[in-house]
């Protein structure tokens, strides 16, 4: 199924959604200028926001205690986004943002209440003369909560890529646990990839780990591909797809997963 058909089954949403029960269905808000959104306590939901046009968006997240949301965000345009999540004791969110071409996003997730979790999967790919920016900025501001954050970019003929994570522990934020990574593939010589992964810690009970590597296509993995009928680009294609499928594959929803993989696959062939 294609993604716009997809779509047309969800749940639109334009400006506000307040959620007071748990839904079958995914809500979608496409091309939002500005969107508010909150979970009651207990509630489960699922929030796709697409990006169809070059616009600026502002996304406002607010979880009670105990509710959880999972959010897909994907970039189909030159669209700058500012997302902003503030989590209650016990809540749960699981972000995927997936930026195909230039695009700039920007993460900020407070985990306010105690036992909080947040996971973050954020995938960027760039041909020539695309600039894509991806930022995730996780503070920890009470005791016991839990943070992960997996970004993987891909960046092609003179393009660029960005990414810049901060994981930042308060003082009263004891047994803090987090990672951050940041992995990238250039597949050029003139392709640029800039990373920046950064922590902040100020308590003394914690387990923090964070890291990031720029490398160069696996050429062993390309000749034994070769080797088994595959040409050059499509042992290419594979490789790069295989770095960041499992990543879109977090999305929580087969059909789903299956649109922005077809998507994805789209994007690789340009490569």
């Amino acid at each position: 199924m294609e993604l716009r058909d997809l779509i047309r089954e969800m749940v639109p949403v334009k400006e506000s959604l307040t959620l007071t029960a748990s839904g079958e269905r995914p809500y979608v808000a496409v091309d939002a200028a500005h969107l508010t959104v909150v979970v009651e306590a207990g509630v489960d939901a699922h929030l796709v926001v697409l990006h169809q046009e070059p616009k600026s968006a502002e996304v406002t997240i607010r979880l009670a205690e105990g509710a959880s949301l999972t959010v897909n965000e994907l970039f189909l345009a030159e669209a700058f986004a500012s997302v902003t999540v503030a989590q209650g004791a016990s809540s749960r969110l699981k972000l995927t943002a997936v930026e195909l071409g230039s695009a700039n996003a920007s993460y900020t997730i407070d985990l306010a209440g105690r036992d909080a979790e947040s996971e973050v999967n954020g995938v960027f790919l760039t041909a020539d003369g695309e600039h894509a920016r991806l930022a995730i900025r996780t503070n920890h501001l009470s005791a016991d909560c839990r943070s992960r954050s997996i970004a993987r970019g891909v960046a092609g003929g003179r393009s660029v890529g960005e990414f810049e994570g901060m994981v930042y522990v308060a003082k009263d934020a004891q047994r803090t646990d987090a990672e951050q990574q940041n992995r990238n593939l250039l597949l050029s010589d003139v392709a640029r990839i800039e990373t920046k992964p950064q922590l902040e810690i100020y308590a003394d009970d914690v387990k923090c780990s964070h890291g990031a590597t720029v490398g160069q296509m696996d050429q062993e993995a390309i000749y034994y591909m070769r080797q088994r009928g595959l040409d050059e680009p499509q042992a290419r294609r594979l490789q790069i797809a295989g770095f960041v499928g499992d990543l879109v594959l977090h999305c929580n929803e087969d059909r789903l997963c299956e649109a922005v993989s077809a998507l994805l696959e789209q994007k690789l062939s340009k490569m």
